[in-house]
C-alpha cells in the first residue's frame, strides 16, 4: 500500500508526463526534480512501470508508455500510430 508521500509524488509524476507526454527522465534527475529520495523514486518508478504509466527505456531513462508505442509505429513507417 501506498503512503500519502508517494501517492502524492505518484501524482504529481503523472501529471508532468500528462502535460509533456515526450518528457523522457533519469531516475537521478527525478530525485533532484520532485526532491525525492532514492526509496521513494525507486517505489514511485515501480508503481508506474506496474500500472503500465511508464517504461524504461533502454538508455535507463523513464517515457511515457503510450509515446514509446506512437513512437515506435512511426519509425516503423506506419501513418496511424494506433495501427
Amino acid at each position: 500500500m501506498e503512503t500519502p508521500h508517494i501517492l502524492d509524488t505518484l501524482v504529481r509524476m503523472q501529471t508532468e508526463w500528462t502535460e509533456m507526454p515526450q518528457l523522457k527522465i533519469t531516475r537521478r534527475q527525478a530525485q533532484r526534480l520532485w526532491s525525492l529520495s532514492n526509496e521513494a523514486c525507486e517505489t514511485a518508478f515501480a508503481t508506474l512501470i506496474r500500472k503500465g504509466f511508464l517504461v524504461q527505456a533502454p538508455d535507463g531513462a523513464y517515457v511515457r508508455h503510450a509515446f514509446v508505442r506512437v513512437s515506435a509505429s512511426i519509425a516503423a513507417g506506419s501513418p496511424n500510430p494506433s495501427r
